[in-house]
């Protein structure tokens, strides 16, 4: 499989396949591919159904198949970037709900349970995250701009609620309270931030959607 990154805020990855060559991606990612492309949609059974639907992504995945050399695009759903990852037994990903965007058939995606209960009640990141293993290419959608940091083992970064992208798996999540009352109550920034602490390798984005959500919130007149 050969792919090229498209679009520049609203992106597309651009994937090349060669004939029996496999991609799968969440329902309504496709955005177009020649005729040559053969669909199935599959739940991969009931289990693997129900970790899907707890870690974001829909029940039922779609996994087209080249007959013959094919091409398929698939597209980012909010203004952004799409992130390539390198997914090896050796070194696998977590991320948050609802980032996965498409892969090859090797990588799998499964349920990540933070340790930590805190860091899944309060962190913003949910109890339950996305897991990909595997071996493959995969494709992540970035809300707005990515940054990357390279954690030293013990290192730590301090997160503001949503801008947690993912994360190599020997990085760990957790929350931490923002210290003084004032702060909590006037400082706008909420009551936790999550914390991820390294080695490894941390992707943050700069527009969360749910952020932009609560932003445009305030401008709708309410009902009442």
């Amino acid at each position: 499989m050969r792919y090229e990154l498209k679009g520049g805020n609203y992106p597309v990855v651009v994937c090349q396949l060669e004939n029996g060559e496999k991609m799968i991606s969440d329902k309504g990612s496709m955005v177009w591919m020649t005729p040559n492309m053969e669909m199935a949609t599959s739940g991969g059974g009931v289990g693997k159904m129900f970790s899907k639907a707890f870690s974001g992504e829909s029940m039922f995945q779609n996994i087209y198949t080249a007959k013959g050399e094919g091409m398929i695009a698939f597209g980012s759903s909010f203004p952004g970037r799409i992130l390539a990852l390198d997914v090896t037994p050796e070194f696998g990903f977590v991320l948050q709900k609802g980032a996965f965007l498409a892969s090859e058939m090797g990588v799998e995606l499964s349920i990540h349970f933070n340790k930590k209960l805190g860091a899944g009640l309060f962190g913003g990141e949910g109890f339950i995250m996305q897991k990909l293993s595997g071996q493959g290419k995969a494709f992540v959608e970035v809300d707005g701009e990515l940054v990357e940091y390279e954690l030293a083992a013990g290192q730590q970064m301090i997160i503001d609620t949503g801008n947690v992208l993912g994360f190599e798996q020997g990085v760990s999540i957790d929350v931490q309270t923002v210290k003084g009352a004032k702060n909590v109550l006037f400082g706008g920034e909420g009551l936790f931030n999550t914390v991820l602490t390294g080695p490894g390798k941390i992707w943050l984005q700069t527009m969360p959607i749910s952020s932009v959500a609560g932003a445009i919130r305030r401008y709708i007149p309410s009902s009442n």
